[in-house]
């Protein structure tokens, strides 16, 4: 059961989303009413992900995804009552991986979740086989060849076999961990057609 903090002003909307998410299989762990509580809750809870409104009394949601997303502690959804274009890129590089649109359905949440989700663990996974990569003299070099060569993995995994970019990423991540190889090494023998989902 994945554990979550809210971050909300406005009590009716935290009550609502509450108990969706508690209907949906997760566990609220805290609900904060603004963006300081909500971000102290984040820090002490460590919860596996977030949800925060993007204006809030005090630190809003946009503030608050930065400090987290700089310390790493989990992934971050963004609610708002707005969808302007600006407001979306700027959550985007608060690091917000994910957001909702309110007033939002209890449907809209767990595709955002698992995404977010998703997201944070590609994440984490490529910042562990970049630092395994660290004895290369050109760790920037090293980190986007890494990025590209998963992109193009993701991309035929994608496109050829019909998966969304969490399961390509995941059967990449996978096969990794079953053969005891990097992930590079892993999508370069999906590049070349060595590996496919077909085969295992």
């Amino acid at each position: 059961m994945a554990r979550v903090v809210i971050a909300e002003d406005e009590a009716i909307i935290r009550l609502d989303l509450k108990e969706a998410l508690e209907e949906l299989g997760y566990e609220v762990v805290g609900a904060a009413s603004t963006g300081d509580e909500g971000l102290e809750m984040i820090r002490s809870l460590k919860p596996d992900f977030a949800i925060l409104d993007i204006k809030m009394p005090g630190l809003d949601g946009l503030q608050v995804a930065h400090e987290v997303g700089e310390d790493k502690i989990c992934p971050v959804i963004i609610l708002t009552a707005f969808s302007q274009r600006a407001l979306i890129e700027q959550a985007r590089d608060a690091g917000a991986l994910a957001y909702l649109v309110k007033p939002f359905q209890p449907a809209d949440l767990v595709p955002a979740i698992e995404i977010a989700i998703a997201r944070f663990a590609q994440a984490r996974a490529l910042e562990e086989e970049i630092a395994a990569l660290s004895d290369r003299s050109d760790s920037l070099s090293a980190q986007l060849e890494l990025r590209k060569l998963l992109d193009r993995a993701k991309g035929i995994l994608m496109e050829r076999y019909d998966m969304t970019e969490p399961e390509s990423f995941s059967f990449i991540q996978r096969s990794a961990m079953d053969s005891r190889a990097r992930m590079s090494e892993v999508a370069t023998k999906v590049i070349s057609g060595e590996l496919t989902p077909l085969a295992q």
